[in-house]
């Protein structure tokens, strides 16, 4: 008789999703460079050649895990986020699933934060999500101060969307390394900070160096 292992034969959605949940975690812990497939495939239960067949080499892999985690991210957050919300409770519940989704799927999150942006050519597809993420948020910003009566330049709305995005990407890598913080806590504590100086935005007041 062989000895070699015998595996249950699933559909190949979700075989796969078993593969990438098995990458997003030795990625997150192991990096790139030092992730391996062996371990991929030992922690998915299958061979290391299927790794292959279904998902190609670890460079492709990986870029699978990015676009999984990154697009689970952004149906949260515009799935909470609809546009006919009043401009707070928009941004609130933006806020909220972005920092649910962060404690839900840490090693998600270590992968997209962590390993993908100083890799090349990994960081390129992290920074086209990213900049994706900033529009969203201008565009909220730009709905919420024209229904406030206030417009405001494309350059400025761009440059308070990257302001907002970065602080909440910081936070977020602060929830990520605390299991014991609460995301709907920390989405509070990010909003303070964000729509108390979003707030003073959309009724017209900035401020202004001294002459």
């Amino acid at each position: 008789m062989s000895s070699a292992p015998a595996f249950k034969r699933l559909p190949r959605a979700v075989r796969e999703q078993q593969m990438l949940d098995a990458a997003v975690k030795v990625f997150s812990r192991r990096g790139f460079h030092h992730a391996s497939m062996d371990e991929i495939a030992e922690y998915a239960g299958i061979s290391k050649p299927m790794v292959y067949a279904y998902l190609g080499t670890k460079e492709e892999l990986f870029v699978a895990c990015l676009h999984r985690e990154g697009t689970r991210m952004m149906q949260a957050i515009a799935g909470a986020a609809a546009p006919d919300l009043p401009a707070d409770v928009r941004l609130w519940r933006g806020l909220r699933a972005f920092f649910g989704f962060v404690g839900a799927h840490r090693d998600g999150w270590a992968v997209l934060y962590r390993q993908a942006r100083g890799e090349q050519p990994f960081a390129g597809e992290l920074a086209t999500m990213r900049t994706r993420l900033v529009e969203v948020v201008a565009e909220m910003l730009d709905h919420a101060l024209r229904a406030e009566g206030h417009e405001v330049g494309a350059v400025d709305l761009e440059v308070v969307a990257y302001a907002l995005v970065g602080a909440t990407e910081s936070l977020a890598d602060w929830l990520a390394d605390r299991p014991e913080a609460d995301p709907e806590k920390t989405a509070t504590r990010m909003m303070n900070v964000a729509w108390l100086g979003a707030a003073q935005l959309l009724h017209g007041v900035t401020w202004r160096p001294p002459e």
